[in-house]
């Protein structure tokens, strides 16, 4: 039997880290949280997740920063991002894509299309490995 995958989700609103919660525990997924990008940094490194639910805006740490320092720390550099946020100009969507996230979503967003998205990203790591393809054409 496969190991639970765990899914970091990191939003400062929580009712939206609750739907996605829900939603990847109803699918199989641990589901860790954190509200805040020093919370995150701190979870992903206790708890190393298999994948990286971000918001952009929040307190503290915004979610680039947060991709930043996980790309920039080799035993974190290859655990997949998925951008979850509200900025949805076309700036700020190719700044996540270029800044090597796995997928970008915009808010308001559709809890299955988010759920689509992570069984992607883990399904050309298993088929590919760990360092398999990060990102796909949509």
């Amino acid at each position: 039997m496969a190991r639970e995958r765990k899914i970091l989700v990191v939003d400062d609103e929580r009712h939206i880290v609750r739907l996605i919660q829900v939603n990847l525990e109803r699918a199989g997924y641990a589901v860790l949280t954190a509200f805040d990008g020093k919370e995150a940094l701190k979870k992903v490194e206790s708890d190393k997740p298999d994948l990286v639910v971000l918001d952009v805006m929040m307190p503290h740490m915004d979610g680039f920063e947060v991709l930043k320092r996980l790309q920039a720390n080799a035993a974190t550099r290859t655990i997949p991002v998925v951008m979850l946020t509200a900025k949805a100009q076309d700036v700020d969507v190719f700044r996540g894509w270029s800044s090597g996230v796995s997928a970008y979503l915009t808010k308001p967003f559709n809890p299955l299309e988010l759920l689509t998205f992570i069984r992607r990203i883990f399904s050309g790591r298993d088929e590919y490995g760990e360092e398999g393809p990060k990102t796909f054409d949509v």
